[in-house]
């Protein structure tokens, strides 16, 4: 979508910047359970920025990549690095915002000093695991308790190093406390719902509640998500979602393009894709590209419609590519990369049907109009 070309059907189907070189970098196959394998995306992104150097190129880079794992603040390792290395040699890379704009999997809001509030938090039938986050300032001192959909209570929690087990009804909890790091001053709680044994292969269902008393607040702003992917079961969700900062990691750091997706035959938001999040000290996303129902190659060849930010951000990166070998490799504007690129992108963006009020957490400066003139 981005480059390719099909010389087999007379090149009818072409993406945005047809004409490029490809530098491809795949994936590892994550183990069952594990985090995000961030740490490969790094060496990926590491691999095609220092490549382009050699060669004395410039180069545009899609990242079709997102999780919710981190604090959706731009100061994760991985989000920190994107930032750094956008300043090595002539780079652009653009980030979807992922797909979690119309899921219930992000809640939040600010605990009062002497307050106690309840999140309610929805486990469908049939989960086998799940995991909770709970981001907050690490200046801010609370109670947590968790409630069993039985009423049975275990907590407060207490902050100390390693694991917590606790048992609520046929789930084991294991609680992890995290310390402020040397790219952050927020501060993670992590929960994880486990079956008991065998015997009882998934988590309790029902209404789960997680209940913060506060002790010490300064601030008192927190943050929870559920992971994003599709890996939840129906009925598995907050009662109170905030679509607010449903956008994906690593698409809140600073200095990546990031990218929504809008439905270019309605003209509108496509409701899916993720939102900007306040908790970020800049706007996000930068602009949206066509996602919905997209015509595009499938594995095993063939074409087949798709719809997601995975498809509106190719649309953006050979944009991107275009603008590039314009102002670059035709020396009209030999600095036409990064923070200039974006800048550009942005005043060229335009508003979508009911969107006149830019830039906003849906689209961001506007649909890229690039794409239309191409």
């Amino acid at each position: 979508m981005a480059a390719g070309s099909d010389f087999s059907r007379g090149a009818v189907n072409r993406g945005v910047a047809y004409e490029s070189d490809l530098l491809v970098v795949k994936m590892g196959i994550p183990r069952q359970d594990s985090f995000p394998r961030t740490t490969e995306l790094m060496q990926g992104v590491d691999y095609l920025v220092r490549q382009a150097i050699r060669l004395g190129r410039s180069i545009a880079i899609n990242l079709s990549f997102g999780n919710n794992y981190g604090s959706h603040r731009g100061d994760s390792l991985l989000e920190t690095y994107l930032d750094n290395v956008s300043g090595m040699g002539k780079n652009v890379i653009c980030v979807g915002m992922g797909n979690n704009g119309n899921d219930a999997l992000h809640t939040g809001g600010k605990l009062s000093p002497g307050e106690i509030q309840e999140i309610e938090l929805g486990v469908g039938a049939f989960e086998p695991t799940l995991n909770v986050q709970l981001w907050k300032n690490y200046e801010d001192e609370m109670e947590i308790y968790l409630e069993h959909p039985a009423g049975e209570r275990v907590g407060p929690l207490f902050e100390t190093l390693g694991a917590q087990r606790w048992q609520a009804g046929n789930t084991e909890l294991l609680i992890y406390y995290g310390k402020p790091a040397p790219y952050h001053v927020t501060q993670e709680i992590y929960v994880d719902f486990l079956p008991q044994d065998e015997k009882t292969p998934y988590v309790d269902s029902g209404v789960w509640k997680i209940i913060l008393a506060a002790r010490n607040i300064k601030n008192g702003e927190y943050f929870l998500w559920l992971p994003g992917g599709k890996t939840l079961n129906p009925g598995t969700a907050f009662y109170l979602p905030r679509p607010q900062g449903t956008l994906t990691i690593p698409a809140t750091a600073r200095r990546v393009i990031s990218v929504g997706a809008y439905d270019a035959r309605q003209n509108t938001y496509a409701d899916f894709s993720g939102r900007g999040c306040r908790a970020l000290p800049y706007p996000k996303p930068d602009l949206v590209a066509p996602g919905v129902d997209i015509y595009a190659p499938r594995s095993g060849g063939g074409y087949a419609s798709f719809t997601g930010t995975s498809f509106s951000t190719p649309f953006v990166t050979g944009a991107a590519a275009l603008l590039m070998e314009w102002g670059i490799t035709r020396r009209k504007d030999p600095y036409l990369y990064g923070e200039k690129l974006k800048a550009y992108l942005r005043r060229g963006a335009k508003a979508l049907q009911g969107s006149e009020k830019l830039p906003n957490d849906l689209i961001g400066w506007g649909e890229d109009v690039i794409i239309r003139l191409h």
